[in-house]
């Protein structure tokens, strides 16, 4: 008996058709035990599946996936056993495709949980610093963005205290927001891990402005301040804006040298012998343009980078100095510092990018400003800032001043020729306050 035979164009139909059902039903496996999937409401709830043994380490793969409608939202959910007080590393692997903003809608929490279900008290229930508002409960962690490898895998982690109180971490997969958009996770893990090394810095601000007999002796001027800055052990000095042009009479166009130049190379001469970084400002000249530029000089002398004064009140635009246009944060063995000048501080944009490139620090050369917006740009951002000024404390426009990550003054230069310094800790987080969690991470997923 013959075989039957059957037109080649349907036995590709049927074998393109299996293919399709099983991988269909490789997406549809059933999740692995413990895990589960969630959303605010039935009516916006996304789609999910799970693909096992897949992923960059065939640990299995969760699919989550949005139609075109605006405003889905849902998550896989797990949990995992904590010991309170114990420190844990959380990573997972995200890849996404046709999400807009992944920072925002692609995003896991890390929530902390008694046995009942329940949310805990915070490790510790006053703020890290000196903010001592009330702290009720842990509010979920947010592990931000790292590394994306060739094939698109994002690892998403951070390390976090469990809170004493707590028994479970449990967290959430996320896809929200996104239309026709779909997110990846793979190779979930939360493990027990080392306290972070304490990152202790001294940062330092000189109050001081110099006497204008030239552009020389402004910059020698600085010479026993660093000393006394050294001294007192800083890592970071601040010195003001525009230092070879403070009360000189001459055009800016004439001031302005090049970077590497004269006042980079004396300063550095200066970081060098005293072991430490300095900030400073000067106006750059670069063939035809002359900009307001900020330099970080490093403990060996060299130019570890610079930053060109984005937002020019009318004096120096009338002066035709030339605005920046770029946000350059530098990692030195203190940490992730930003610089920003003068003007820059009566707008939220530029601490703002800074802060979204990762500065922990910015150090601030101003000639004055509104010491409010000193606290508002340190506190609307959770970072430290250093600021220099050549207004006198009376006036109250600008002080020398450390602000801290709650925007409060930790110390400051009040009399001329002195120097503040005070210590702080870059690995420690500042939680609060009135229950804002660890406000920095948060920041990167909720900004707008």
């Amino acid at each position: 008996m013959s075989s039957p035979t059957y037109p080649i164009a349907w036995l590709l139909t049927f074998l393109i058709a299996c293919g399709s059902a099983a991988a269909s039903r490789a997406w549809s496996d059933p999740l692995p035990p413990g895990w589960s999937t969630r959303a605010p409401r039935d009516e916006i709830r996304p789609d999910f599946s799970f693909k096992p043994q897949a992923g960059p380490n065939h640990t299995g793969v969760f699919r989550i996936n949005h139609d075109h409608r605006e405003g889905l939202d849902g998550w896989f959910e797990t949990s995992f056993p904590v010991t309170g007080g114990d420190f844990y590393r959380f990573q997972a692997l995200r890849k996404t495709k046709g999400v807009k903003d992944p920072r925002r809608s692609a995003l896991v929490r890390v929530l902390w949980r008694n046995d009942a279900g329940q949310s805990v008290p915070p490790v510790d229930s006053a703020s890290a610093e000196d903010d001592r508002r009330t702290i009720w409960i842990a509010e979920p962690e947010h592990p931000v963005d790292g590394t994306t490898d060739k094939n698109g895998w994002t690892t998403v982690a951070g390390t976090y205290r469990a809170p004493n109180q707590a028994t479970h971490a449990v967290v959430e997969l996320h896809l929200q927001w996104a239309p026709k958009g779909r997110v990846e996770w793979s190779d979930v893990q939360l493990n027990k891990t080392s306290a972070p090394a304490a990152r202790p810095v001294r940062l330092a601000t000189v109050h001081y402005k110099p006497t204008g007999k030239s552009s020389r002796q402004n910059c020698e001027e600085y010479a026993s301040l660093i000393a006394e800055a050294a001294h007192q052990r800083a890592d970071l000095v601040v010195l003001g804006e525009t230092v070879p042009a403070v009360g000189i009479k001459r055009q800016v166009g004439e001031i302005a040298e090049p970077i590497p130049g004269p006042t980079t190379d004396y300063f550095g001469r200066l970081a060098a012998k005293h072991r430490l970084h300095i900030v400073l400002s000067l106006n750059e000249r670069e063939a035809h343009a002359v900009y307001n530029t900020a330099v970080l000089l490093g403990p060996d002398g060299h130019l570890v980078g610079k930053y060109r004064k984005v937002c020019l009140p009318h004096g120096e635009v009338e002066a035709g100095v030339a605005p920046g246009k770029d946000y350059p944060v530098f990692d030195t063995k203190l940490g992730k510092i930003g610089l920003m000048v003068c003007y820059d501080g009566f707008f939220p944009e530029v601490a703002r990018e800074l802060t979204n490139r990762g500065a922990e620090v910015i150090a601030w050369p101003v000639w004055g400003c509104n010491p409010l917006l000193a606290q508002a740009r340190a506190c609307e951002n959770h970072v430290f800032l250093v600021s220099s000024t050549y207004m006198d404390t009376k006036d109250d426009w600008m002080t020398s001043s450390i602000f801290d990550r709650a925007g409060k003054p930790m110390a400051t230069a009040s009399k001329w020729g002195t120097v503040a310094v005070a210590e702080v800790d870059l690995a420690k987080p500042y939680v609060g306050p009135y229950n804002l969690g660890d406000f920095r991470s948060m920041t990167f997923r909720h900004r707008p």
